[in-house]
């Protein structure tokens, strides 16, 4: 698998980043460990976790499985050197993680020691922001979210000590980079103000949610990943397995992530379905996996884009692999543009 500059960073890292949020519930260790070794035989050397992994659902006694499943095969095998590690820290709302309590300068390098323990390292990689702590308007939260309920001085003046802490953080070895995750463009150029004007450590990426059917990075966003060589990790490329067309006709399979989310964090509108149908067209007229085209689609954006897979099976993870080199002829892009401006916001 090819492999690129994550960045500003010396990281060379695969293009294909392997997820993990279902370690720990819904895959055993055993099956977290098997993943691993797959996505390493296949070329993949990015691996994205969180603190507060594995979810669907987020439980107070599973917050942390997923790191301690990639810890213990780090311990297991020794290559950690292997691989490149990037997990988050939650902000707040989830009465699971912290009581609620989000990420602040008070508690952040507190929290980086947990992950740095399950995950048997003495360095992360890449430290994300798991999202905003005056909140996001990802996950469906554009329809309500209110900008204007938060205070510019406030935000601005955690901002400034969080991004102290995370130098603290680099110049203790502890964590190499630091990442944004679930941001909007007013809050990266603000952190990239902020770096500039105190020597503090420059976020190195940005995971939002992007995918054929959820676009919202292509506006302000997108100017400001390539103009400031901030790559997107893509997480839900796949919109959650909703482009793999199992869910297609509102069906809920047995097992499936639908089945732990009905809604699929609000994926399901009466609207998606339509546009789910109309890409899978597009794949089968031009003789296309439909998993791998989705996957594929986000390799040709204009801007620096790794999407982010994950599976519960290794039957699935292999079917995504194969994709690997897939490229799309201006036919087909020209197809899933049509689909887009006619289906251009399903949920």
């Amino acid at each position: 698998m090819r492999k690129v500059k994550l960045g500003q960073s010396d990281l060379a890292v695969s293009e294909i980043c392997l997820g993990s949020m279902t370690w720990g519930n819904r895959n055993t260790e055993s099956e977290g460990h098997a993943q691993i070794d797959f996505a390493l035989e296949r070329g993949v050397n990015f691996i994205d976790t969180a603190e507060m992994y594995p979810v669907l659902p987020v439980r107070a006694e599973t917050v942390g499985a997923t790191e301690a499943v990639i810890g213990s095969w780090i311990e297991k095998t020794g290559r950690r050197d292997d691989v490149v590690i990037a997990t988050k820290v939650s902000g707040g709302g989830h009465a699971e993680i912290r009581d609620g309590a989000p990420f602040s300068p008070q508690n952040v390098q507190q929290v980086a020691e947990g992950s740095l323990r399950r995950l048997k390292t003495d360095v992360i990689d890449i430290y994300q922001l798991h999202w905003p702590s005056r909140g996001s308007y990802h996950f469906r939260q554009n329809w309500t979210y209110d900008p204007s309920s938060h205070d510019r001085a406030q935000i601005l003046d955690e901002m400034a000590a969080t991004l102290d802490e995370m130098q603290k953080l680099v110049q203790a070895g502890k964590i190499r980079h630091f990442g944004l995750s679930n941001e909007s463009a007013w809050g990266t150029a603000q952190w990239l103000r902020l770096a500039e004007a105190s020597g503090g450590p420059r976020p190195l990426t940005i995971q939002n949610e992007y995918s054929l059917l959820c676009r919202l990075y292509d506006t302000d966003l997108a100017e400001l990943g390539h103009n400031e060589n901030i790559p997107l990790l893509a997480f839900s490329p796949l919109a959650a397995g909703m482009l793999s067309g199992k869910y297609a006709g509102d069906v809920i399979p047995e097992g499936s992530r639908r089945a732990f989310s009905e809604d699929m964090s609000g994926r399901c509108t009466p609207r998606v379905w339509e546009a789910i149908s109309a890409y899978l067209r597009v794949a089968h007229k031009h003789g296309i996996n439909p998993v791998q085209m989705a996957v594929a689609f986000v390799l040709t954006r204009p801007y620096p884009a790794i999407p982010i897979i994950g599976a519960t099976s290794l039957e699935q993870l292999g079917e995504i692999l194969d994709g690997d080199g897939l490229e799309l002829s201006q036919d087909v892009l020209a197809d899933i543009e049509a689909v887009h401006k006619a289906h251009p916001m399903p949920y």
